[in-house]
């Protein structure tokens, strides 16, 4: 008996594992295919011209909500950022003689790296947290199974416009984190390091390349397909009521910050060898 229990204490942690790794697995799978049927449903209005109804009105408002009225925290939160990596990096730099580098350095940063991250981590408690929470509250309610009753697909109706304003306005939000964090950086240059604006400015346009700033972009673009395609699935599965919407909210932040900083792992990592 008491070898059998403490095999059972043994094997406690395998099956933890076990457990997290096919959760973990099951998520994966479920985003993807919850994203492939969004796209689907996008070909099959758009390019075979069946099922008009694509939710248009529903797409630019979620567009506003999702990108325009995050501007201002995310610019906030980049802002500081670029001010904050200006000041830690001075000092080294000024051991070196070489402070005005700083230009480079943020530019450099922002648009490979901090830019579109950053933002898309904003991003996720702002819209994503949102729109588990609603799609949740419509789950629990009844309205998605009214909505398949009536023969209304509830992918192309609430997932598509989700996927498709979320990626387009990740995009579009990471040039302006861009901006901001230069500008940040360019102010603390000016007023703390006493750097020339005009020369931060040129060092910085000297620095950023084209490939520099596209790659960001590109991030940017997964980011916001990741962002949606968690949250919408973990609306859609939740279960127990109010508590069931609550918790699968919390989740969907907590796997959405996770799987960004992965996934910029392995974007880093192939740029990295493949020398871009």
């Amino acid at each position: 008996m008491t070898i059998l229990v403490d095999m059972r204490v043994l094997l406690q942690p395998v099956r933890w594992v076990g457990e997290v790794a096919l959760g973990t697995l099951s998520t994966i799978g479920g985003v993807g295919l919850l994203i492939t049927g969004a796209g689907k449903s996008a070909k099959r209005g758009l390019v075979t011209g069946r099922g008009r109804k694509l939710g248009w009105s529903n797409l630019w408002a979620q567009m506003v909500r999702v990108g325009v009225k995050a501007i201002g925290i995310v610019s906030l939160v980049v802002f500081c950022i670029g001010a904050i990596l200006t000041l830690q990096i001075a000092p080294i730099l000024e051991d070196f003689g070489v402070v005005e580098e700083v230009a480079r350095i943020i530019g450099i940063a922002m648009t490979r790296e901090l830019g579109p991250l950053v933002g898309a981590i904003v991003l996720t408690g702002y819209a994503g947290a949102a729109i588990a929470a609603e799609l949740g509250t419509m789950e629990v309610s009844e309205e998605i199974e009214a909505m398949r009753t009536h023969a209304i697909d509830p992918v192309r109706f609430l997932v598509l416009p989700r996927v498709v304003a979320t990626t387009v306005m990740t995009t579009c939000l990471a040039v302006v984190a861009d901006v901001m964090g230069i500008v940040g950086g360019m102010l603390v240059g000016r007023y703390v390091l006493g750097l020339s604006i005009q020369r931060y400015i040129g060092d910085t346009l000297l620095a950023i390349t084209l490939l520099d700033f596209g790659t960001g972009l590109v991030k940017a673009a997964v980011f916001g397909a990741i962002i949606s395609g968690l949250a919408c699935y973990m609306g859609l599965s939740v279960r127990g009521g109010a508590m069931g919407v609550g918790r699968n909210t919390t989740l969907t932040v907590v796997y959405t910050i996770v799987a960004l900083i992965f996934v910029d792992l392995l974007f880093t990592a192939t740029f990295f060898f493949l020398g871009v």
